[in-house]
């Protein structure tokens, strides 16, 4: 899947999330798509997505745990 198109999808996502449920999203849609933002920056992520810089970190935190849980069996394909 193309880049463009995995931030498509991330913005979609967000943009239709509760409003109380918007950060929740975020992490559930990094997981999903970790194994193809792995060379990407949270800069870069944020950009691409239209997220203001601070949340770089949360970007990192949930890449950092998505091989975790896919190791756990977490089948992000489900997400």
């Amino acid at each position: 899947m193309p880049a463009t198109t995995i931030y498509d999808d991330i913005k979609a996502a967000l943009e239709g999330s509760p409003r109380k449920g918007y950060i929740a999203e975020l992490h559930l849609q990094v997981i999903k798509h970790a194994h193809m933002l792995e060379n990407v920056s949270g800069k870069e992520f944020c950009e691409a997505v239209g997220l203001q810089p601070s949340f770089a970190a949360e970007f990192l935190k949930m890449k950092k745990i998505a091989p975790r849980l896919r190791a756990a069996g977490l089948n992000p394909v489900k997400i």
